[in-house]
């Protein structure tokens, strides 16, 4: 089974293959919120605004009303953890379309979703 690491990985990748067809994907940007780093990493990150349950990837363009999309990618049997149940509807409630895929195929399908693509 692939890692989260693996799924986003191959979801980004796929997203770059397809941003001169549709522009919009070339958009997308990782949040490097979570991982395990080393102390003195994790500590400066906090203190350069890291925030717990912040999803891992944001598409930040206007689409069907929303004011972007936030990714949390999860590998294919991956749970939220209890800060992202807590963050996710806060995103929610001002405008973000907000969704968990778990795998980067679920990934693909989502985001053509929501751009209509």
């Amino acid at each position: 089974m692939k890692t989260e690491s693996q799924e986003q990985i191959e979801f980004i990748q796929w997203c770059k293959r397809n941003a001169v067809e549709y522009p919009e994907l070339d958009e997308i940007f990782a949040i490097p919120n979570g991982g395990k780093r080393h102390i003195f990493t994790a500590s400066r990150m906090k203190l350069e605004g890291v925030k717990p349950g912040v999803p891992d990837l944001l598409l930040p363009v206007q689409k069907r009303g929303y004011a972007g999309l936030f990714i949390e990618m999860k590998k294919l049997d991956g749970k939220l953890s209890p800060a992202q149940k807590k963050r996710i509807p806060k995103l929610r409630a001002q405008g973000y379309a907000v969704v968990i895929c778990k795998g980067a195929e679920r990934a693909k399908k989502l985001i053509k979703s929501y751009l209509n693509i």
